[in-house]
């Protein structure tokens, strides 16, 4: 008889430390909030879009003018290019809600003139 409840009280151990211990099971997929997110990103690019372009086009056709003004100086080109051409033209999900970055504008470009690289390196 002592032998049983011996038993049992070690049973009941082994299960309280295997139920406190386990893991909780993964949350399942939020399918309506990723939806959410989706027609967010969906929305706000049909306005972010335009903008983008507009902003690419300008710097496209002013850093062509700074590069002829400037006698072919590509540095300056360069550094009107970089901004407007770079960055982000499509906003993700992702970018919507807060876990990727929005770039409207891409990384400066700086003349350096000491290392022949274009200011890269």
């Amino acid at each position: 008889m002592r032998r049983n409840k011996l038993v049992a009280v070690w049973i009941g151990a082994a299960l309280a430390v295997t139920l406190t211990a386990a893991e909780p099971a993964a949350a399942a997929p939020d399918y309506i909030a990723d939806m959410g997110w989706g027609m967010a990103a969906i929305g706000s690019n049909l306005f972010y879009m335009p903008a983008k372009m507009l902003y690419a086009v300008g710097g496209g056709i002013v850093g062509g003018l700074g590069y002829g003004l400037t006698g072919g100086n590509l540095g300056v080109a360069q550094s009107i290019w970089s901004p407007s051409l770079g960055g982000t033209w499509i906003l993700s999900p992702e970018m919507m809600n807060g876990k990727s970055p929005i770039l409207f504008t891409g990384e400066s470009y700086e003349a350096d003139s000491g290392t022949g690289s274009g200011g890269k390196g």
